[in-house]
């Protein structure tokens, strides 16, 4: 096998961020995966490609296949009935990598009975190539596991890792489902340029240019984002009353870190 192709992968899980991984792991250069997911539409765009096995659960999974890896991506309420069946693998020396919201090395520990486990939370940018994960290795992940689980990472995007696992949860709230938000921003430009008579076309190229245009700016600027802002916004000019506007009674300085403490809450109230 060649040095630049990933090992086999064992995916548990093809929705939106699962299918995301996949995605970066083919472009990258994949040696073999099989994918669990019960529902079609969201293995049909893999369907045919000869790096991918799909099994419609985990008794589908082919005789023999050995995965250096399982990457459980399935939603967190499913991780007591779907885990104990995977426990095979982890008596195999597999390593397991988790991108399930909430749940903690501890119990991903007991529901697999004493596995290798990377707790890590990547967002769907991913799938671009664009990700950004930070992960948590559990106290039985060796360094050779944790540099497999990185590179399995490093294939979609930017890897921080951390030691304190509790930082997981307030970065699911901003990295992880932090894309939703910017999304939700170009979808209301896009919808008050409708209302102020710019044509719907015109509206949505020029919204997600400017967010993507933005982000673009952002990520190659060594300056600090406020100082991005300020140098957009001329004294008594149009940014300024807009953003007097967002910025009211502490509007957005104040509901962003609401809205980030409510999905941090959640991270956590999905580890049971």
């Amino acid at each position: 096998m060649s040095a630049a192709l990933l090992p086999p992968v064992l995916l548990v899980g093809c929705g939106k961020m699962g299918g995301a991984l996949l995605s970066g792991w083919l472009a990258r250069g994949l040696s073999r995966a099989v994918v669990v997911e019960p529902h079609h539409d969201s293995t049909q765009p893999y369907a045919g490609r000869p790096e991918v096995i799909l099994a419609p659960d985990a008794e589908g999974i082919p005789t023999g296949f050995v995965p250096d890896a399982v990457v459980l991506a399935t939603k967190p309420q499913q991780a007591e009935a779907v885990l104990p069946g995977l426990r095979p693998f982890a008596r195999g020396g597999a390593l397991f990598v988790s991108i399930m919201a909430g749940k903690t090395l501890s119990g991903l520990d007991a529901l697999l009975e004493g596995a290798a486990v990377v707790r890590a939370m990547p967002n769907t940018p991913a799938a671009i190539g664009q990700g950004f994960t930070v992960a948590c290795a559990g106290r039985r992940c060796s360094e050779a596991q944790k540099t497999l689980a990185d590179r399995l990472l490093t294939a979609t995007g930017e890897v921080a890792w951390v030691e304190a696992e509790s930082l997981i949860d307030p970065v699911t709230a901003i990295s992880g489902g932090g894309p939703a938000y910017v999304f939700l921003l170009a979808e209301l430009l896009e919808k008050a340029g409708v209302e102020q008579g710019i044509p719907p076309d015109l509206a949505r190229r020029m919204a997600r240019a400017t967010v993507a245009g933005s982000g673009a700016l952002l990520a190659r600027s060594k300056e600090d984002a406020a100082v991005l802002r300020q140098n957009v916004t001329s004294p008594k000019g149009t940014t300024e009353q807009a953003l007097g506007v967002l910025m009211a009674e502490h509007a957005w300085p104040k509901l962003i870190p609401e809205a980030i403490e409510a999905a941090t809450r959640r991270s956590r109230e999905l580890a049971g």
